[in-house]
């Protein structure tokens, strides 16, 4: 499901459209499957809170992955 990626602090910090996650320029960063985030060579990086909702928060612990800007 597409939609927004936000941090711990209520930030959007990217986007997911069709299993990508990028940051708010547009750059393509990560893969999401499920709840996973992966790196685009397919390491496991994080997760997000809650993967069914269009509104997705990242676990404090993986706000480093994206940058807010």
């Amino acid at each position: 499901m597409d939609g927004n990626i936000f941090n711990s602090a209520g930030t959007q910090v990217g986007v997911v459209r069709g299993g990508n996650a990028f940051n708010l320029k547009g750059e393509k960063l990560y893969r999401i499957k499920g709840a996973n985030i992966y790196t685009l060579t397919g390491a496991l990086v994080g997760h997000l809170a809650d993967a069914r909702s269009s509104e997705r928060h990242l676990v404090k612990a993986t706000d480093k992955l994206f940058s807010a800007v």
